[in-house]
């Protein structure tokens, strides 16, 4: 039985990659993960259920949430609370992944719901997977939030042998490119026409991947980046200006 390292966090690349081929006679396939909690020192990342919708929608049923591409853009925001139910639980990848609801793990808001992810698209056999489906709360954009969820998706998914992790974006929005230019994730292209919205139009998309060589530079980054909050929890900011 292969036996992986409890986040946080993952252990150096090499040693993981050592550990899966161990563990599966030689092969160098990768392994899907369990649908098991994620837990950091800031956030937690619990898997999705149907209980968490409620908490989900007043979390990141925000115009401004949609607004940048989340869902199918605008027009695919859900008009209520019971709409969004409807809606969302098709949204995430469930059958080719692992979908999380994010949760503050410590401070004042412990325990309060500020958003949603997945690690998902697996292919064992090109040892890729894919994290997407991200949407946080406008209140804890900028925060502690975001890089540490990546730190442990992009952890699991290298712990269980995988060699490439996509993310991926609207190309015209900027925002979530910065972001995911600030994780040291690599920009691959553009894939122009790649998916619909839901107001008839197509969206172009901006691919970045992390790859298993570029991995222990890229989670220093973010451990760096986290150090500088300390022992401070997440603490909500005023929403943006819409």
């Amino acid at each position: 039985m292969c036996l992986h390292p409890t986040p946080p966090y993952a252990p150096r690349v090499r040693d993981v990659c050592a550990g899966v081929r161990e563990c599966q006679d030689g092969t160098v396939t990768a392994t899907r993960p369990q649908r098991v909690a994620l837990i950091g020192q800031y956030i937690r990342l619990d898997p999705l259920t149907r209980d968490d919708l409620p908490e989900l929608w007043a979390a990141i049923g925000d115009a401004q949430v949609f607004a940048g591409g989340y869902g199918g853009g605008p027009a695919a925001r859900p008009a209520d609370a019971e709409a969004y139910a409807a809606w969302a639980w098709n949204h995430w990848p469930h059958e080719r992944g692992n979908t999380y609801v994010v949760r503050v793990a410590s401070g004042p808001h412990a325990g309060e719901v500020v958003g949603a992810t997945s690690l998902a698209d697996f292919d064992e056999h090109r040892e890729s997977a894919h994290i997407g489906w991200t949407a946080y709360s406008p209140r804890v954009w900028g925060t502690q939030v975001n890089p540490e969820a990546k730190l442990l998706l992009l952890g699991l998914a290298f712990d269980h042998g995988y060699g490439r992790v996509k993310i991926q974006t609207g190309s015209s929005n900027a925002r979530s490119r910065a972001a995911i230019e600030k994780l040291g994730a690599v920009f691959e292209g553009i894939v122009r026409r790649e998916q619909p919205l839901a107001d008839g139009t197509w969206r172009d998309t901006a691919v970045f991947s992390v790859i298993v060589d570029e991995w222990p530079a890229v989670r220093a980054g973010l451990e760096a980046r986290l150090a500088t909050w300390g022992e401070r929890p997440v603490l909500f900011r005023s929403v943006p200006a819409a």
